[in-house]
């Protein structure tokens, strides 16, 4: 079964930054594709950004370009989000999901779907507040 755990979380203030790690066990990473989500208060879960492992292909929500930027680190079989200029209306908590699979290439998109997600994180609470 795939495990993740999210970790890095935290409170900042407006303008801080904050570097969200998506650790996988039980998997290799290079064969899945790696998507962050994030839920607000009251508000539905939306994609924020997703990573093809094996490609390095990227894309980000509309709402985080230039911001925020999603990598990969093989060795120690992590996803990174690191969020710079964050702003109150990035508050949520943030899931990191994986998929795998032939169809891999197809869960990573500018449409920023759930579709193909099947394992997912506890995930990790972000507050942006002054």
């Amino acid at each position: 079964q795939v495990q993740l755990v999210e970790s890095g979380g935290g409170l900042v203030q407006p303008g801080g930054s904050l570097r969200l790690s998506c650790e996988a066990s039980k998997f290799t990473l290079d064969f899945y594709t790696i998507g962050w989500f994030r839920q607000a208060p009251g508000k539905e879960r939306e994609g924020v950004s997703c990573i093809i492992s094996s490609d390095g292909i990227t894309h980000y929500a509309d709402s985080v370009k230039g911001r925020f930027t999603i990598s990969r680190d093989s060795a120690k079989n992590t996803v990174v989000l690191q969020m710079n200029s964050l702003k109150p209306e990035d508050t949520g908590v943030y899931y990191c999901a994986a998929g795998g699979g032939f169809r891999r290439h197809s869960y990573c998109s500018a449409s920023m779907s759930e579709a193909g997600y099947s394992d997912w994180g506890q995930g990790t609470q972000v507050t942006v507040s002054s």
